[in-house]
């Protein structure tokens, strides 16, 4: 009687495990949306990292995740400094890393993939070459499994993971997916995320990011908070490095506010002798809205980066010697002008009876943008 009750016990027991299991669309239903804001901050394509969830996990059956949340296989290593569980793998307890969530994870994975020289060389493929990302993981190391590549690229054209790399790089809409395949299965089952990656707004943000201005002569584009940096950069065709370069930026991911990105470098000096600074703001604004090099205003200034900054502090754009020559060109029987709100070149000219040709040779100017309390001749 009792080996029957332990039978029926034991088959229930295997029945509730087996209905359990999580199946691959429903993998990527509850992680693709981590996978995309990870490719919008570090660059690993989220095709490639959902492939792998998928094949390191089991599609999130794997006993190590299950006791760990380690979706990727990442071993703990010298450097590991967090909680860990010990898994047989290669070799019987084998220390690996846990985490608190998925998040942490799949973030740890992307940091991972950056942190380590022997996969920099990946970064420099179109993040859109899943192929290419599957093969170079192989070569780097990532795996000792001879079709590791060709499973990945496998799982990504069969669940079509593709799209959620396109949607990161803002080359498709990112309303409403739909996991589209051949296999005809349970519905995707959509899991709300515990822990959402704070900051990623960028569907609302309503961006032009093609949409080129410049200011002070330099060519930019205007974005809103949540905009991813590698977005920006792979529609300009500049490399993340470059783009970080010339807007003074030492993190790469979304932005945490509404500003202009500019797509060369900025200029030494402004257009004008200096800026008043407006309440919030810091220098590094006062050197985003006027194209300036951020070293250089700190040097004209004599303040540090991370100096406190007040309203209505004057900020010089140009150094002493320029200064002092611009106002010397002025002379003292010249008339100076404070262009106010909607003054353009052409409407100060009608009022000062002069053209707008004289106001540009007075002024050094080489573009009709002015500035609200920009001083500029208007007579010699």
């Amino acid at each position: 009687m009792n080996k029957i009750i332990i039978t029926i016990l034991f088959f229930l027991a295997s029945v509730t495990l087996a209905a359990q299991r999580i199946s691959v669309e429903e993998y990527i239903a509850q992680f693709k949306d981590i996978a995309i804001s990870e490719m919008k901050r570090s660059g690993v394509p989220a095709s490639i990292t959902l492939a792998q969830g998928i094949l390191e996990t089991e599609n999130g059956n794997s006993e190590l995740v299950k006791k760990s949340n380690n979706h990727f296989g990442i071993k703990c290593k010298s450097t590991w400094t967090g909680e860990s569980v010990t898994h047989d793998d290669d070799a019987n307890g084998e220390c690996f890393r846990a985490y608190t969530s998925a998040n942490e994870s799949y973030k740890d994975h992307s940091d991972f993939l950056k942190a380590n020289k022997r996969y920099s060389a990946l970064f420099n493929l179109d993040p859109a070459d899943y192929a290419g990302w599957a093969r170079g993981l192989k070569k780097a190391g990532y795996a000792t499994n001879p079709r590791y590549p060709d499973l990945l690229i496998k799982y990504i054209e069969q669940y079509d993971l593709q799209q959620y790399s396109l949607i990161a790089l803002d080359r498709l809409p990112g309303s409403d997916m739909v996991i589209t395949n051949d296999n005809k299965g349970p519905a995707p089952v959509e899991v709300v995320n515990d822990n959402p990656i704070p900051g990623n707004d960028i569907s609302a943000a309503e961006n032009d990011l093609a949409k080129i201005t410049s200011v002070n002569t330099i060519k930019c584009i205007f974005a809103k908070r949540g905009t991813s940096l590698l977005v920006i950069a792979n529609k300009h065709n500049i490399s993340l490095s470059k783009l970080m370069e010339f807007n003074d930026m030492a993190e790469e991911g979304l932005l945490t506010k509404d500003q202009l990105i500019y797509l060369e470098k900025k200029a030494k000096s402004g257009e004008q002798e200096y800026y008043i600074l407006q309440q919030g703001e810091t220098l590094y604004d006062a050197a985003q809205k006027n194209a300036v090099q951020l070293k250089y205003l700190m040097e004209y200034n004599h303040v540090k980066a991370d100096a406190t900054l007040y309203p209505k502090t004057k900020l010089f754009l140009q150094p002493a010697g320029v200064q002092k020559e611009v106002k010397s060109a002025v002379g003292e029987k010249a008339k100076v002008h404070q262009v106010g709100p909607k003054e353009g070149l052409y409407s100060i000219a009608r009022t000062y009876n002069v053209t707008v040709q004289q106001l540009k040779e007075w002024n050094k100017l080489d573009t009709d943008n002015l500035k609200i309390g920009q001083e500029i001749i208007v007579s010699k």
